[in-house]
């Protein structure tokens, strides 16, 4: 199968439902069809805009859309112990985003949170402003350029299939709200295709200032949807 179409859209709903569950998360129909709308101008303009060398929806769903899903619960866990909860507007930017992985993920299932997804490809950045024209998703924009110029303030900085740890760090801790910083790495859970890895700064009760937290292993998904996609 090369094309969305050629799978029902029943079956790819069925599959993100069970997907979602799996990795703890309550991703509501609404929000579904709308990770399956983003799928949908990934495959119309990956030839333009050369987003992913994946082809396949089965693919897009498990490899970026599951993927990026996996990171919302931990990033949830982080918000709930902040000063900001997680029903607080937060300022999350995604550092080489690309086509907006995991940023617009994140954007259409947590909308008290603002994405900024920033990549040094203009194209790039260009396809996440249509996507957030497209989807309505007001909490979403695309940045054309290099995070080590961006001020900030963001609240969490997160990547996905970025760059080293310890590069992702130095190059976007400027964009970090004020806080004090000290040079704890901590521990990754990594998914498949890299994971996602978040970053903060923000000293609250039970946090470790700079942790890291980082997204649920996809381990054994493909055979829990394979049924439906």
């Amino acid at each position: 199968m090369t094309a969305a179409a050629e799978v029902p859209e029943v079956a790819l709903l069925q599959a993100l439902s069970v997907g979602g569950k799996a990795l703890g998360l309550n991703v509501t129909e609404a929000q579904q069809r709308q990770l399956l709308s983003y799928m949908a101008l990934i495959q119309k303009w990956n030839k333009v805009y050369n987003l992913t060398a994946l082809k396949t929806p089965q693919e897009i769903l498990t490899h970026h859309l599951l993927d990026s899903l996996s990171s919302i619960s931990p990033l949830f866990r982080y918000l709930a112990q902040g000063a900001k909860g997680v029903d607080q507007e937060i300022e999350l930017l995604d550092v080489g985003s690309g086509g907006g992985l995991p940023g617009v993920v994140i954007a259409i299932c947590c909308p008290s949170i603002r994405v900024t997804c920033v990549d040094t490809v203009s194209k790039k950045a260009a396809f996440v402003q249509q996507v957030a024209a497209s989807l309505k998703l007001s909490n979403l924009r695309g940045l054309h350029a290099r995070v080590e110029s961006l001020k900030g303030p963001f609240d969490v900085v997160c990547s996905r299939a970025f760059a080293s740890l310890p590069d992702f760090v130095n190059w976007s801790v400027g964009a970090l709200s004020a806080g004090r910083l000290d040079g704890h790495e901590g521990q990754v859970a990594r998914g498949r295709d890299g994971g996602v890895a978040f970053f903060c700064r923000s000293v609250s009760r039970g946090t470790t200032p700079g942790s890291w937290f980082g997204g649920r292993s996809l381990h054994g998904l493909d055979e829990k949807i394979s049924n439906f996609v």
